[in-house]
């Protein structure tokens, strides 16, 4: 006689609150003759709430690769600065930081609205805004924060 033993896992997520604070553009190149020197490199600065313990003074760098095109491509993130070590949902961080970005700059950006530009050159633009979202993230560490 066999005896099968099966156990549930559970896969537990917690609820994640980021507040988006600020977004530094170092710099911008929109050039839609000379696609291959085209880019973006900015710096989002963020804190975090999860499980009651406050994460302050995060940055990511928010990249476009080079001769992508600005409007359709997705941006790169950087991975998370500032001292965050813990369970991490990175793809979908990187859906919110660029859904940050993108509200600030480009067709439908409330800062910087670019449309059909030729040849646009911008730096150290600082937009200051709090915004907040929920990020998902996996219990990897069983509830001990």
């Amino acid at each position: 006689m066999q005896i099968f033993l099966t156990a549930e896992i559970r896969a537990e997520k917690f609820h994640l609150k980021i507040t988006f604070e600020s977004l530094l553009q170092d710099s911008q190149d929109y050039a839609t003759f000379e696609q291959s020197d085209a880019h973006v490199v900015s710096v989002i600065r963020f804190s975090m709430d999860i499980a009651g313990k406050q994460f302050g003074g995060l940055s990511v760098e928010v990249r476009q690769p080079y001769g992508t095109d600005f409007e359709s491509e997705p941006l790169e993130v950087s991975r998370v600065s500032g001292g965050y070590r813990g369970p991490w949902n990175h793809s979908g961080f990187a859906e919110l930081a660029e859904r940050y970005y993108r509200s600030f700059i480009g067709s439908s950006g409330r800062g910087i609205r670019i449309q059909g530009g030729s040849n646009i050159r911008m730096r150290n633009n600082m937009f200051v805004s709090r915004q907040e979202a929920q990020l998902d993230i996996p219990d990897e560490l069983g509830g001990a924060w």
